[in-house]
């Protein structure tokens, strides 16, 4: 039986995992697109040689079994929720949406519906899973990103900052997940993913750094737990789209994709 999987947003991350669709993913479909650019959305499946029509969320919802969320995120809500009323799986990398929005896994809870959150640009997230189910006493994050990766964040208004002005490693931010999440939406899911892969968005701490110094997405995180102390750090390929993404997030859409119809699943 094949799964018809449908894509909300058909931006750089989107795009990508489009085009391994229609190149061919065992036993799924790309069956349709939500796009708020209806005609470019077309534009990129033609190119790609993809049939998919473009609809509306509500169509997404009602024909696809697994949705890949990666729209803004102001649209999180109007694609997620008709998805999980009508009982779908939802994979998505828009973790600092989600935090702001825990309802909807009550949501998912009453009508058979799933919320998957990718791995995304971050790594350990198995490791700090498996810590948390025993006693967590310290989840640090320190992101350090070059100035361009960081445009058009909501804190930068806030501080007063214009990071193309900056020359040298400027700390940003310093708090909790939650307040990072609300000052840098499009670029720190992978805190909001940490925060709630281990103690929540409110206890896990974050540094945002500004680096002209760096030419990688650089994530350093820090745990300390009664079963294991540990230290990874990750340096992303920026995408040539967009900075502020990096090229691994959508390689692990795809990843979470393929591992719903795998006979083989490797981590937790």
């Amino acid at each position: 039986m094949v799964c018809r999987v449908g894509i909300a947003g058909l931006g750089v991350i989107g795009a990508r995992v489009a085009s391994r669709l229609t190149a061919g993913i065992e036993g799924m479909t790309l069956s349709a697109v939500v796009s708020g650019d209806s005609e470019k959305a077309r534009r990129t499946l033609a190119a790609m040689g993809s049939a998919a029509p473009v609809v509306s969320p509500a169509e997404l919802a009602r024909d696809c079994q697994v949705i890949v969320e990666c729209a803004p995120t102001a649209a999180f809500l109007s694609i997620v929720e008709p998805a999980l009323d009508a009982g779908r799986v939802i994979i998505t990398v828009s973790a600092a949406a989600l935090i702001e929005h825990m309802e909807v896994v009550d949501r998912a809870r009453a009508n058979g519906g799933r919320v998957i959150i990718a791995t995304g640009a971050l790594l350990g997230l198995d490791a700090v899973r498996a810590a948390a189910l025993g006693e967590i006493r310290s989840v640090t994050m320190i992101t350090r990103k070059p100035p361009k990766s960081l445009r058009g964040a909501p804190h930068l208004a806030v501080i007063g900052v214009d990071v193309d002005a900056v020359t040298e490693p400027t700390l940003l931010f310093d708090g909790t997940a939650r307040e990072g999440a609300r000052g840098f939406p499009a670029n720190v899911n992978v805190a909001a993913s940490l925060a709630l892969a281990g103690v929540g968005p409110d206890l896990t701490r974050l540094q945002i750094w500004a680096d002209p110094t760096l030419e990688r997405n650089t994530h350093t995180i820090k745990v300390d737990a009664d079963s294991a102390r540990f230290e990874m750090t990750i340096e992303n390929v920026p995408s040539l789209e967009k900075p502020g993404t990096g090229r691994i997030t959508a390689l692990s859409v795809i990843a979470a994709l393929e591992g719903l119809s795998s006979p083989l699943k490797v981590g937790s």
